[in-house]
């Protein structure tokens, strides 16, 4: 049996033995028009937020496909709050209170800087796994993967805060404004050197970049020259960073004037030189040109697609999924929100083999998890100290995991997501398997404390979420409903049910009568312990199953 007819074993009685195609699948964009089930829904949810909660679920399963994507592509939430000293405890701050924002203090000083570079990143994990219910969390990882930069160069922590805040707010927009607004940002000028780029002394660095990783990439199709790269380096000359203000500034005394023309994959184009204040729309005419190129949306869907879809694309998907993607990204001026809503409405994305198909990254691994299980965290605005280190604490095992948050391995980004033909394969080797199986034991049995508050996952709580909880076989499949994206068998739950929730025995009232016997009297410690240690140990071998990794 082939894995599509394996995944639609379950809602058909008969399986037809499918075609011979030498494609993966041969679905397009054209709108879904198969049942909206909680089984779809779930998939929507693990695909554009960090894990599917059961409330959320419910939630989206009531609606319409087309109006469950609709509430995901158009946040209402406010944008979050900013991050607060967290770290005076350890590093004093005169100029910032313990508990206010620092956001706005331009502080030079380095080891002041260092403490706010973790406080961001504490504040950001905060911020994926307190999201709303839209994309806007899932899609601003997805471009700070796409524009890459590292806190531990940029080092000062208001350009850090200010890139990502840059990103939330423009994550679904138009990508054109999008490259214009991080080619001149603080935090990237430094990155890529970009505020170090003069007429007599052109910086290649961020050039390079905007056409090999931001825009156009590369491929049999992608034929810019090395000369390129250098004349598209003259263009950008000139940008600066006021060291008091901190704001970016054009300097036209720094600005290359001359005529830049550039190959014939460009058409032979020519940048005309511009003096004075005029030069910094040099930089509009320079993304301009690289806009013409339809390479751009092809590019882009394809990263796209991968992060939210699958990590292979055969000639099938490239011709009926990429191709018309781009189309409409091209059609709608580089507006990113249309060709997102296609794409999640479409038979593609909801084809049976697209489903539980890519590794969870880690950050989807924790932040999912604690999610889904709804662990409780102190309330993050009286108990900030306390909260942040919590949040700390998750950004410590995303990053044994191969995740640091605001520090990817370079400019390109996780390797996750270009580096063939692993692609996301790369997440789960001998070294992080078992971390993330370390993370969900610790977290199912003893949690993480500090100044006596813990967080842990109450399996008992999660558990009373379930429909029917005191039926073992009901509690097995809808937990997995919950939990996983890939079916197991039933021999296999029928296994886990009696070696776990039944204690090796065979009769299910074991664990029925053990379920109510708590609910009768909660107070009973023994009761409790008894449902308590019997679920820590179900959830623990659930999640240490291969199949949770998958999303």
């Amino acid at each position: 049996m082939d894995r599509r007819a394996f995944l639609t074993a379950r809602r058909v009685k008969k399986i037809a033995l499918p075609p011979a195609v030498s494609f993966r699948t041969e679905s397009g964009l054209n709108p879904y028009q198969g049942p909206w089930t909680r089984n779809e829904a779930q998939h929507l949810l693990k695909r554009m937020m960090f894990g599917s909660v059961k409330a959320d679920i419910d939630h989206f399963a009531s609606l319409s496909m087309e109006q469950a994507v609709d509430e995901l592509l158009n946040p209402i939430a406010a944008l979050p709050a900013p991050p607060v000293n967290d770290y005076s405890q350890d590093t004093p701050d005169p100029a910032i209170a313990a508990g206010a924002t620092w956001i706005n203090d331009l502080s030079k000083d380095e080891e002041l800087n260092i403490a706010r570079q973790f406080s961001f990143k504490k504040w950001w994990a905060g911020v994926m796994l307190n999201q709303d219910r839209s994309i806007r969390e899932k899609l601003t990882l997805f471009w700070a993967d796409h524009f890459g930069t590292e806190t531990n160069t940029i080092r000062a922590a208001y350009f850090i805060y200010r890139h990502n805040d840059l990103l939330r707010k423009n994550c679904l927009g138009n990508f054109r404004q999008l490259v214009k607004n991080v080619t001149i940002d603080p935090g990237m000028l430094i990155y890529l050197n970009g505020y170090l780029n003069a007429a007599s002394a052109p910086d290649e660095n961020y050039a390079r970049e905007l056409m090999e990783l931001f825009t156009l990439g590369k491929g049999p199709t992608v034929a810019y020259t090395e000369p390129d790269v250098r004349e598209a380096a003259k263009v950008l000359t000139g940008w600066r960073i006021n060291p008091d203000t901190f704001e970016v500034y054009f300097d036209n005394t720094e600005h290359d004037a001359t005529n830049k023309t550039f190959s014939s994959y460009y058409n032979s184009a020519t940048i005309t030189g511009r003096t004075g204040a005029d030069g910094a729309l040099e930089t509009d005419d320079l993304i301009t040109m690289l806009f013409t190129k339809q390479e751009v949306s092809k590019y882009i869907c394809r990263c796209l697609y991968r992060w939210f879809v699958y990590y292979k694309i055969d000639a099938a998907t490239e011709a009926n999924v990429i191709t018309p993607l781009a189309a409409i990204f091209r059609t709608s001026n580089y507006e990113i929100t249309p060709v997102l809503s296609a794409l999640f409405k479409s038979e593609h994305f909801y084809d049976v083999l697209n489903q539980g198909c890519l590794i969870k990254s880690p950050v989807d691994q924790v932040i999912g998890c604690m999610r889904e299980f709804n662990v409780v965290f102190p309330p993050a605005a009286t108990e900030y100290n306390d909260t942040y280190a919590m949040w700390n604490y998750l950004c410590n095992w995303m990053i044994l995991m191969g995740q640091n948050i605001g520090d990817p391995p370079d400019v390109s980004g996780w390797p996750a997501y270009y580096q063939e033909p692993a692609f996301h394969e790369m997440w789960i080797n001998h070294d992080t398997l078992p971390k993330r199986n370390q993370f969900t034991d610790v977290m199912t049995w003893n949690g993480y404390t500090k100044n006596e508050k813990t967080i842990i996952i109450d399996v008992i709580a999660f558990t009373k979420t379930l429909p029917n909880p005191g039926d073992p076989n009901a509690l097995v499949s809808d937990a997995l409903d919950v939990l996983y994206r890939v079916p197991i068998s039933d021999a296999s739950k029928q296994t886990i049910k009696q070696s776990i929730l039944l204690s090796g025995q065979t009769q299910d009232y074991y664990w029925t009568n053990a379920w109510n016997g708590y609910l009768a009297d909660p107070a009973n410690m023994q009761a409790m312990t008894i449902i308590g240690n019997r679920l820590k140990s179900f959830y623990q071998y659930l999640m240490n199953l291969s199949e949770y990794q998958l999303s």
